[in-house]
């Protein structure tokens, strides 16, 4: 959706027009799911705080001033309803998203299956999003939060900044940590890591390379 038809329906659904609102959570229903998915980890829940979320974006649309995307608004408000109700469930554990950790720049890129490749090649593939998916499982919670938005969801620098209220300086530390303790779970001596890193010098050997 471009920015001005984004801004047309904000200023309708202001106006209490449901049909303008209603075309905004099919825009960004999807990718609000999927954020609370990687915090809440079960589909019960993302249901739910899914629908918790946009009631909270609909009861709200009057306080928000327009000064980012509608849509870093509304992930900021799924990513603070998903830690709200982890905070009620834990007690005494609570979660921040505001705390800056400094570390090393690592890349690890997402990897995508080309619609192309042969059956061989998107086999492998699979199996890397299933370790890949595997690994995100073990990650700290605010690791976690980061990763996704910016690796799984596409966020800029500059959106994740908006949508968790921290500093770009900030973000840049927190997604090297992230992408470092990503590594190290990878790298880790158990499974499924071990079989696959292991089949996959195989292949290479067999492949010459």
């Amino acid at each position: 959706m471009d920015i001005e038809k984004e801004k047309k329906l904000v200023g309708q659904a202001k106006k209490g027009n449901i049909k303008a609102f209603e075309q905004l959570v099919l825009e960004h229903e999807k990718i609000v799911y999927n954020i609370i998915y990687r915090i809440m980890d079960n589909e019960e829940d993302t249901y739910d705080l899914s629908q918790e979320a946009f009631i909270k974006a609909y009861t709200k649309i009057n306080q928000f001033n327009e000064e980012s995307r509608f849509s870093t608004w509304l992930y900021r408000i799924a990513t603070n309803t998903s830690l709200d109700e982890l905070r009620k469930r834990k007690g005494k554990e609570t979660y921040s998203i505001d705390k800056p950790i400094i570390g090393e720049d690592n890349d690890m890129l997402p990897e995508y299956i080309d619609e192309n490749e042969n059956v061989e090649k998107e086999i492998i593939g699979k199996e890397k999003n299933d370790v890949i998916e595997c690994a995100f499982k073990e990650l700290n919670k605010n690791n976690k939060i980061i990763l996704n938005l910016r690796e799984i969801q596409g966020l800029s620098y500059d959106e994740i900044s908006k949508v968790l209220g921290i500093s770009l300086g900030t973000v840049k530390s927190r997604i090297s940590r992230a992408r470092q303790e990503m590594k190290n779970i990878l790298m880790q001596d158990k499974e499924p890591y071990a079989t696959y890193f292991r089949q996959n010098t195989i292949r290479r050997d067999k492949d010459g390379l």
